[in-house]
C-alpha cells in the first residue's frame, strides 16, 4: 500500500559546496549561481541538503551554463529519490544475507522510525541490485583483480526459468569466481553470444587461456568466432547426460514395470497398524525397506535407478528366503515375498541388456574422470577404443542398440572439445560450478519468497539481482561502497530492466484482455499513421 502519512520534518541541515571552484573544461572560475534543497531519510535522522550550484557563465566553453552540482551529494542518495544510501544497503543485507520477505524488511523499517511503505521497500531493493551489480562488474575493479592471476578460464552458461521466454547469460571466471558479464537476451543466438563474448575481452587486457560449457552449438559456433584458438573444454557431465539419455529412459521405463508389481505393499501395512509384536515390527520393516527402494530416484547420468531398484529388491528376496529356510515365513512376508518375486520375474528380460550397456557409460565416465587417463592422448586412445568396442558389439546390446548408437553419435559431436583440461592447467572438467551458482540463487531465493520454483524476475532482473544477492552473501556491503557505483552505469542498466519488465507486463495485459490489447495496438498504429 502507498504512504497515507506526510513525509517527516528534517532534523539536521547540511551544506553541500562542490570541490570544484573552476571549469574542468576551460579552466575558468565557476560561479556560484542557485541552491538547491531536498530532504534524504537515513537511519539516524532525516537530513535537509542544501546544494550549492555552480555554472560556468564563459560562452565559449563546451559546459557553458551545465549545472555542477556538489561531488559529496552522491554519499547521502540517489538523484531523485528519498531515502539515503545506507537504507538501501540495509533493505539489500536483510534480503540477501538474513533472507527477509519485503513484509518483514517493511517492519524493520517502520520499527526504526522510517515512514515508508511496502512497494518503496521493493524499489530500494532493486536500486541496492542495480548498484552492487555496477559495482562489481566494473572493469577498473575486474581488471585489479585478475591481474594477480594473469590470465581468464571463462565459464559460460544460461538460465532459462520460463519456456519461450529471456535466457539470463552469465560469464564467470573459473580461477577467481567473479561474474564478468551478465546479460538477459531473448535467446542464445550464435551472434549475440559473439557480442557478449566480445564484450568481456575487449573489457578486460587479461587473456583468456580457456572456455568451459556445455555442447550447444550455438555457444561452440560463438567461442570459435569470439576467441579464435582458444581451447574450448566442453562439460564431460552434459556429455555424459546427452550421450546416455536413451539409456537413462530405458532404466526409468524398467523401473516404472517392476514398481507396478510392488505397490500391494500398502494393504499389508494396513493390517499391521494395530499390531505391536516383535513380529509385526519385522513386517514393518521388510515393508519399509521396499518403500525406500521404490522412492529412490538416482540422477542422470550415471545413477541407474531402475538398475538399483532391482538389486535392492534382490537383496530382500533373497533375505526373505534365506529366513523361509529356516523357519516358516508369517503370512504377511509370504506376500511380500510373492510381491517381489512375481515384480523380479515380470522383468527379468529387462536388465541384462541394461547391465551391459550402463557398464560401457560408466567405462566412458572412468576414461575422463579423475582416477582414468593421465594426459590427453592416453584418454583419446581409451575412449577411441571403447567407441570402436561399441560400433562392434552395439547389436548385443538387443533393444537398446539403438541407445548404443546414439551414445557413439554424441560422443563424436563432442569428440573435439573433451580433453583440452589436460593442456591447459586448472581448466575445469565440467561446468557444474557455474550450474550450483545458479542453484544456491534458486534456493536462497526460496528461503526468502516461499515460491518453489524460479521466478520470472530471475531472468528479468538476473544481471543485477543475481551478482547482488551472491556478493551479499559473502559479506555485507556500506553506504559507502554502493557510492562508488557509477550512476551513469547505473541508469543504463535500469533502463535495459525496465524495458524488459513493460514487455512482460505487455505479456500479462494481454493474457488478461486479448481484445482491448489488440485494440490499443490498432488505435497505436493509426495514430502514428496520421502523424506520419
Amino acid at each position: 500500500m502507498a504512504r497515507t502519512g506526510p513525509r517527516p520534518q528534517p532534523t539536521r541541515v547540511e551544506h553541500l559546496h562542490t570541490t570544484l571552484t573552476d571549469c574542468p573544461e576551460c579552466g575558468r572560475p565557476l560561479r556560484p549561481v542557485y541552491c538547491n534543497r531536498r530532504s534524504v531519510s537515513t537511519l539516524t535522522d532525516v537530513v535537509r541538503l542544501i546544494l550549492h550550484i555552480r555554472r560556468c557563465h564563459h560562452s565559449d566553453c563546451s559546459r557553458w551554463l551545465k549545472p555542477y552540482r556538489p561531488e559529496q551529494e552522491a554519499r547521502y542518495a540517489l538523484p531523485q529519490h528519498e531515502f539515503g544510501l545506507d537504507v538501501i544497503a540495509l533493505v539489500g543485507s536483510l534480503r540477501h544475507a538474513e533472507h527477509r520477505s519485503i513484509p518483514e524488511i517493511h517492519q524493520q523499517l517502520v520499527a526504526r522510525g522510517l515512514v515508508v511503505c511496502e512497494r518503496t521497500v521493493t524499489n530500494l531493493l532493486e536500486r541496492y541490485d542495480e548498484l552492487l551489480a555496477v559495482t562489481l562488474t566494473d572493469n577498473r575493479r575486474l581488471q585489479r583483480l585478475l591481474a594477480g592471476q594473469g590470465r581468464i578460464l571463462l565459464a559460460i552458461d544460461g538460465l532459462q526459468p520460463d519456456v519461450g521466454h529471456e535466457v539470463l547469460w552469465v560469464l564467470r571466471d573459473c580461477l577467481s569466481g567473479e561474474v564478468l558479464l551478465a546479460r538477459s537476451l531473448l535467446s542464445g543466438r550464435q551472434q549475440d553470444l559473439v557480442t557478449l563474448l566480445q564484450e568481456v575481452k575487449d573489457g578486460l587486457t587479461i587473456p583468456i587461456q580457456g572456455v568451459v560449457s556445455d555442447g550447444q552449438h550455438s555457444i561452440r559456433k560463438a567461442v570459435a568466432e569470439a576467441l579464435p584458438g582458444v581451447p574450448h573444454q566442453l562439460c564431460h557431465f552434459h556429455y555424459l547426460r546427452e550421450a546416455a539419455k536413451p539409456i537413462y529412459e530405458a532404466d526409468r521405463n524398467a523401473k516404472k514395470e517392476l514398481k507396478k508389481h510392488v505397490r500391494g505393499v500398502r494393504p499389508i501395512e494396513r493390517k499391521l497398524e494395530d499390531r505391536t509384536d516383535p513380529e509385526a515390527e519385522v513386517i514393518r520393516g521388510y515393508c519399509d525397506a521396499i518403500r525406500s527402494a521404490v522412492t529412490d530416484d538416482g540422477r542422470p547420468p550415471l545413477e541407474a535407478p531402475g538398475l538399483k531398484l532391482q538389486e535392492r529388491l534382490s537383496d530382500i528376496a533373497a533375505s526373505l528366503e534365506r529366513v523361509a529356510e529356516k523357519r516358516e515365513l508369517p503370512r504377511e512376508l509370504q506376500r511380500v515375498k510373492k510381491l517381489v518375486d512375481k515384480g523380479l520375474k515380470a522383468t527379468a528380460t529387462l536388465w541384462p541388456a541394461l547391465v551391459l550397456v550402463y557398464g560401457w557409460v560408466w567405462k566412458a565416465a572412468h576414461i575422463l574422470g579423475d582416477k582414468g587417463a593421465s594426459n590427453a592422448q592416453q584418454a583419446r586412445r581409451q575412449l577411441g577404443g571403447l567407441l570402436g568396442a561399441l560400433t562392434c558389439r552395439a547389436e548385443s546390446a538387443g533393444r537398446l542398440a539403438g541407445a548404443v548408437r546414439k551414445f557413439i553419435k554424441v560422443t563424436r559431436s563432442y569428440w573435439a572439445g573433451l580433453f583440452h583440461y589436460y593442456d591447459v592447467a586448472d581448466l575445469p572438467r565440467t561446468n557444474n560450478d557455474l550450474e550450483q551458482y545458479f542453484g544456491r540463487h534458486r534456493y536462497h531465493e526460496r528461503r526468502c519468497s516461499g515460491r518453489k520454483c524460479a521466478s520470472p524476475g530471475l531472468v528479468l532482473r538476473g544481471e543485477a539481482r543475481l551478482l547482488a544477492a551472491a556478493a551479499t552473501r559473502q559479506r555485507r556491503y556500506s553506504a559507502e561502497e554502493l557510492s562508488q557505483a557509477d550512476e551513469g552505469q547505473r541508469q543504463q542498466l535500469q533502463e535495459r530492466l525496465e524495458s524488459r519488465r513493460l514487455r512482460r507486463v505487455n505479456r500479462y495485459r494481454f493474457r488478461r484482455d486479448p481484445k482491448a490489447y489488440l485494440l490499443n495496438l490498432e488505435e497505436k498504429l493509426l495514430q502514428s499513421t496520421l502523424l506520419s
